[in-house]
C-alpha cells in the first residue's frame, strides 16, 4: 500500500468537501439556466462533444484503475484515479461552457427511445449531482492512507462514477441529432 500524502484532519476534510460540493451544484444549477450570446465562430456543441470524449476516457481510466488496484499496482491506481479527477474537472467547465453558450436541445425521438433517453437523463443527473463528495471523499480516504475506509466507499463511489461517466456518453449520442 501506499503511504499519507496529506495529514488527516477529517473535520477540516468534511467541510472542505461540503464546501466544494455545494459550490460546484450550485454553480451548475445557476449557470445552467444562463444563456451567454456569444459567436465563437465556431459550433458551441463541440463542447458536447468534447463532453462525450472526456465521459468516455473517463470511464476507460476508471476501468484501468479498477484492474490495476486489483493487480496491486497501486502507485497505477493512483495516477489513474488522479487523471479521472482531472478529467472530470475539465467535463465541468466544457459542461458548463456548453449550457452557458448553447441553448437547450429537446430529444426529437418518440415512444420508447424517448422513453429510455428520459430515464437514463433523469438517473445520470441525479447520480451526477451526488457524486462529487463521494469522489472526494473516496480520494481523501486514499490521501490520508486509511485503505479499508477507502476501499468501502470505493465500492459505493467506483459504479456510481461509472455510471455517471457511461450515461453521460449514452445521452450524448441520444441527444446529439437533435443539435441544430
Amino acid at each position: 500500500m501506499l503511504n499519507a500524502i496529506i495529514q488527516k484532519n477529517d473535520k477540516q476534510a468534511r467541510i472542505l468537501i461540503g464546501i466544494l460540493s455545494v459550490v460546484v451544484f450550485v454553480a451548475v444549477v445557476i449557470l445552467s439556466r444562463v444563456r451567454i450570446e456569444l459567436d465563437l465562430g465556431f459550433d458551441v456543441h463541440i463542447f458536447a462533444r468534447i463532453n462525450a470524449v472526456l465521459n468516455s476516457a473517463v470511464a476507460v481510466l476508471l476501468v484501468a484503475a479498477l484492474v490495476a488496484v486489483k493487480q496491486g499496482k497501486y502507485e497505477t491506481h493512483k495516477r489513474l484515479m488522479f487523471l479521472a479527477i482531472l478529467l472530470s474537472a475539465l467535463f465541468l467547465v466544457s459542461y458548463i461552457a456548453h449550457h452557458l453558450l448553447a441553448d437547450s436541445t429537446p430529444h426529437g425521438g418518440q415512444g420508447l427511445v424517448h422513453t429510455i433517453y428520459l430515464v437514463i437523463l433523469i438517473t445520470h443527473i441525479f447520480l451526477a449531482a451526488i457524486i462529487l463528495p463521494f469522489i472526494l471523499y473516496t480520494a481523501y480516504r486514499a490521501m490520508v492512507a486509511e485503505w479499508p475506509a477507502h476501499k468501502k466507499i470505493a465500492r459505493i463511489t467506483w459504479p456510481i462514477w461509472f455510471y455517471v461517466a457511461v450515461s453521460g456518453v449514452v445521452v450524448y449520442f441520444m441527444i446529439s441529432p437533435y443539435y441544430s
